[in-house]
């Protein structure tokens, strides 16, 4: 599966698990050879609770590798006239503007108007040119945004 990133993303991802392998790895070890020296490893629960914080580190450096060597790298979209991924779009809605910028699913913050090109509104976006007309449903019903400007 591919993951559409950032440069910067994609950057933060490798220095997370720069970090997992070296002090993760680190602090779990220490607590291990701490818990071991309490003595019987069945009921101690500093033990388990030390296993099952190495089990999910674990499980978070190999879901980064794996993002990362399947991670497509966004570039800024140099066509200013159809919207893609990493394409930044002021739209019109009703007598509102938003500014949005399209990434991928793992760097979208909807908050800061970072949305991904997998969401509804994203998908709905793409391929578009300045001046459409976009519908989207919504639970309150369908939304219209008209697309006035492609960065």
């Amino acid at each position: 599966m591919q993951h559409h990133l950032t440069k910067e993303g994609l950057e933060k991802l490798r220095k997370e698990i720069e970090y997992l392998k070296k002090e993760g790895r680190r602090e779990i070890a220490e607590r291990l050879k701490r818990a071991k020296e309490y003595g019987d490893l069945s009921e101690n629960s500093e033990y388990i609770d030390a296993k099952e914080a190495q089990g999910k580190l674990e499980s978070r450096i190999f879901e980064l590798e794996e993002i990362i060597r399947n991670a497509v790298l966004i570039k800024k979209n140099l066509q200013k006239d159809i919207v893609g991924v990493g394409s930044t779009i002021e739209v019109q809605k009703g007598f509102k503007t938003f500014r949005y910028t399209i990434v991928g699913s793992r760097e979208a913050k909807p908050e800061a108007n970072l949305i991904s090109n997998e969401s509804p509104l994203g998908k709905a976006f793409l391929g578009r040119k300045i001046g459409d007309i976009v519908e989207i449903n919504t639970p309150s019903g369908k939304t219209k945004y008209k697309i006035v400007k492609i960065e």
